[in-house]
């Protein structure tokens, strides 16, 4: 399959929120971009964090029908009514997150830089195959997600590919044609206008 539209923003929320700072900065770029998906992405373990902010998120996300996944955390799905999981280990739970999830919900898997894994996680259910970091990053290994990663995706399989980790400007640019999402959140979060940015970063989609 060629990728024949632009890709899509798919919004990855901070590690750590001030839900009363979060709530009017995320609701501005809801409302000054069109995002596909919205993925929470704590770093806490606190069950009742992560249920404050997934029952916030949820409510302005589903407000504007966007569906909202949780990284890692496929027990609470159901829980706090969201639309699915963002899994980070790969291939390797998708099938027992399928079983356990049902058929409608939304269930991605992070396989880093290897189109093997993203292949074994699509057979084993995945809705989409999230491959990076794009962009050189000192965090992980140093391995990257390379442009031939995409184009060959891109070409030989039809399940939906994303883009993320360390995106700037000119990634967006050259990775346009070979993804149909770009998840970003850390590239904004930080600015003093998050809408803003987000629009300056993806100015080469328009």
């Amino acid at each position: 399959m060629t990728q024949a539209q632009q890709p899509q923003i798919y919004l990855i929320t901070p590690p750590a929120l001030d839900l009363e700072v979060f709530v009017p900065r995320l609701s501005a770029v809801l409302d000054a971009h069109d995002i596909a998906c919205i993925r929470l992405a704590l770093a806490t373990l606190d069950d009742s964090v992560l249920s404050r902010a997934a029952d916030t998120v949820r409510e302005i996300a589903h407000a504007r029908d966007i569906p909202l996944v949780i990284e890692r955390h496929v027990q609470l799905v159901e829980t706090l009514g969201l639309d699915g999981v963002h899994l980070t280990d790969g291939s390797r739970s998708v099938r027992k997150t399928r079983a356990a999830l049902g058929a409608d919900a939304i269930i991605g898997a992070f396989c880093g830089a290897s189109t093997h894994d993203g292949m074994t996680a699509g057979e084993a259910g995945a809705d989409y195959i999230g491959f990076g970091p794009v962009g050189p990053t000192p965090l992980g290994d140093g391995t990257q997600a390379a442009h031939d990663v995409f184009a060959w995706w891109s070409q030989m399989i039809e399940l939906p590919v994303v883009a993320e980790g360390a995106l700037t400007t000119d990634l967006i640019a050259q990775f346009a044609a070979v993804t149909d999402f770009f998840a970003i959140g850390p590239e904004i979060w930080d600015a003093e206008d998050p809408a803003a940015a987000l629009a300056a970063l993806t100015a080469p989609l328009r």
